[in-house]
């Protein structure tokens, strides 16, 4: 193993799960991974292999049939796979924020029912909070669930779900008024419910339709959909938690799991295109010796291994945070703002090193340079992260004048 971004204090068990997972992507995604993003093509195969291992079940706990691993393990693990293909973490990401929420906020009778399944990879898991017109700003929700004798009856458009299609269960964040008086927050008028449907496209339960994937400018392979509901009845026993009004708190208890996975993909990210960069640089010739004896060139490969390694530290300590128990949305935030600008950074800098060839769809690094634009937006925008870092430090940081 490299000597970059390797993580201290881990178990004998955390150091084979990813000694197993680095030998997959190595044989499995990184020599199929651009022709299939080429074509963007569902990797079907590679998704098996996830399963077989175990994968989609790397954090639901034991006793649901999961491997009960900490966030840390999971986070080093996406950094590994999103090395290899960033749209194969993103197939894992969703799954796991509706099984941490489910773990977190569901209730016995819900644990029992999805977990097990999730834990087997026979329920793949989806989350839905965007909208057509809000991006980040999720108060503004305007889809509306409303009660109806023992069921509950959905109605909007969602936007930009990843696994939309290919999913099972999707967690949907609605508005929902009853029991919450008129003036109430935005914030406290939210639930989530779980609303199971059939993979596919186009009308896959009664009044829930898949329209189709979303054309990307990068991380294919990944559908990316959006999700209407119109009329869609669902049982009140599917409403997360069995009480209303709690949907805002538990989605954002899961995006902090899921900014310090987006954290983990840029890690990811930047590895491969550090390891690309290095490689090329000593392979290619200019004015008689490798372009790695250029000072020019040092020079990039110097900064571009340092954004590598304190992004990575800056990820294993928000994780770390988080499976202690603690408040960790000032590391996440920082984690995912320090681990996407640097990704960007150094997929840039790799692709200049490449020169001209870095424009050619033969080498990976065309790819790596499409798909980092996308953790720049995934899970909150930079300027969304520096919003919550800077309101954090405030309240650290209070003035006692």
């Amino acid at each position: 193993m490299a000597r970059l971004a390797r993580t201290a204090g881990l178990t004998d068990v955390q150091q084979e799960i990813l000694s197993t997972v680095r030998d997959f992507v190595d044989k499995e995604i990184i020599p199929v991974a651009t022709e299939l993003e080429h074509r963007d093509e569902y990797p079907q195969a590679i998704v098996d292999g996830l399963k077989e291992l175990g994968l989609f079940g790397l954090m639901i706990p034991e006793e649901y049939g999961g491997l009960g691993e900490s966030l840390l393990t999971y986070a080093l693990c996406v950094e590994e796979i999103a090395r290899g293909w960033m749209s194969v973490s993103g197939i894992i990401n969703t799954h796991f924020i509706v099984a941490y929420m489910l773990k977190q906020h569901g209730t016995q009778e819900q644990k029992d029912h999805f977990l097990p399944r999730m834990a087997a990879g026979d329920i793949r898991g989806a989350f839905s909070m965007s909208e057509p017109g809000l991006g980040s700003d999720v108060s503004a929700i305007t889809s509306k669930a409303v009660k109806d004798g023992d069921e509950y009856v959905l109605n909007g458009q969602k936007m930009w779900l990843t696994n939309g299609g290919t999913s099972s269960l999707v967690a949907v964040l609605v508005r929902s008024d009853e029991g919450h008086p008129e003036g109430t927050a935005p914030h406290k008028s939210m639930t989530t419910f779980l609303v199971e449907k059939e993979p596919g496209f186009g009308e896959v339960r009664p009044g829930l339709t898949i329209p189709g994937k979303i054309d990307k400018m990068g991380y294919k392979g990944v559908d990316t959909t959006e999700l209407i509901m119109d009329g869609l009845r669902i049982p009140a026993d599917r409403v997360l938690g069995g009480v209303t009004g709690r949907g805002f708190y538990q989605m954002m208890d899961g995006v902090e799991v899921g900014r310090v996975n987006v954290a983990a993909r840029g890690c990811g990210v930047a590895q491969r295109a550090f390891e690309l960069g290095v490689q090329y640089a000593q392979q290619r010739h200019t004015f008689g010796k490798p372009i790695a004896q250029h000072q020019a060139i040092q020079f990039k490969l110097a900064e571009m291994a340092t954004k590598v390694e304190a992004a990575h530290a800056m990820m294993v300590n928000a994780a770390r945070k988080k499976d202690s128990g603690e408040r960790n949305d000032l590391e996440a935030g920082m984690a995912k703002y320090l681990a996407s600008e640097y990704c960007k950074e150094v997929v840039e800098d790799s692709f200049r090193i490449h020169g001209g060839y870095g424009f050619s769809k033969e080498y990976e690094i065309e790819r790596l340079y499409r798909e980092a634009p996308m953790l720049l937006i995934g899970e909150g925008t930079a300027e969304i992260q520096k919003m919550i870092i800077g309101r954090r430090l405030l309240e650290e940081y209070r003035f006692q004048g």
